[in-house]
């Protein structure tokens, strides 16, 4: 959610944008009952068996170690590295994805298959990073139409080498700026951003929370829309609004079939905006 990569991220994203505005909002700012936290960048992690060998490699994966995971250089029991290991028994061969955004501790992701072949020994765990004063960033391009009323585009970049969940929802998004951009006749106007999930979303509005209210028409959150299962709409709060309305009716003209989930079930940014 902040540091270097997010940075090189947006930045990638720049690229294919161009007029998009990067801004950097400094740790510990205030965003409503939230404050930006503390920048997060990691140079290597690893755990060596008694004979040196790694057995868990950050720079072989980087789902490996979990995100945020505070500077650690010690010995310890395979008892005691297991409280710090996370696996998924149901997906024997999946690496998981971990964070601990806010707490401070560490730990190691790794498929289960490898985490019980785990001889009984000591280990060393060494985790290069850092945790220090910084900003959070976050990129937006506004595209003026005819009219002042926008329509809201926002994804997230947080997710490290998750395609689905994480990479589609640039991808699409920086492909519909792009289309946008190209166009010669726009009735409406076009506010998109890229933010870290949560607390980006929760920044921007901190910031811009006026000017949206005044202008805001309709809004989406585009996210996990690279599998090839069938289309999906998460309903707004309300369930009928103009953004509802909308989707609906192109899922129906264009995809033919798709699955709706209420707000309740579950949820991205659009529970802070």
């Amino acid at each position: 959610i902040t540091g270097p990569d997010t940075r090189a991220t947006l930045r990638y994203l720049q690229g294919l944008l161009p007029g998009m505005t990067l801004h950097e909002v400094p740790t510990g700012t205030p965003a409503f009952d939230w404050s930006v936290p503390e920048e997060w960048s990691v140079k290597d992690a690893y755990i060596l068996d008694e004979s040196g060998r790694r057995v868990i490699d950050w720079r072989k994966h980087n789902l490996h170690l979990v995100g945020y995971s505070v500077p650690v250089n010690k010995e310890v029991t395979l008892e005691e590295l297991q409280s710090h290991l996370h696996s998924l028994p149901e997906d024997p061969d999946a690496i998981p994805y971990v964070t601990s955004y806010y707490g401070r501790t560490w730990g190691f992701c790794l498929s289960h298959r490898e985490r019980v072949t785990l001889p009984s020994g000591r280990y060393r765990v060494v985790i290069d990073s850092q945790l220090s004063e910084g900003s959070l960033s976050y990129g937006e391009i506004l595209l003026p139409g005819e009219r002042e009323e926008e329509v809201l585009l926002s994804t997230y970049v947080c997710h490290p080498s998750l395609a689905n969940n994480e990479l589609s929802g640039p991808s699409v998004t920086a492909a519909l700026g792009r289309w946008l951009l190209a166009s010669t006749n726009r009735r409406l106007s076009y506010r998109i951003v890229f933010v870290p999930e949560t607390i980006g979303a929760i920044v921007y509005l901190s910031r811009n929370l006026h000017e949206m209210k005044n202008r805001t028409i309709a809004g989406y959150v585009v996210t996990c829309v690279g599998d090839d299962r069938c289309y999906s709409l998460l309903r707004s709060r309300r369930g009928n609004t103009l953004a509802d309305r909308v989707a609906r009716y192109v899922l129906r003209e264009h995809a033919g079939t798709f699955k709706e989930y209420s707000f309740l079930e579950r949820g991205s940014d659009e529970r802070q905006y």
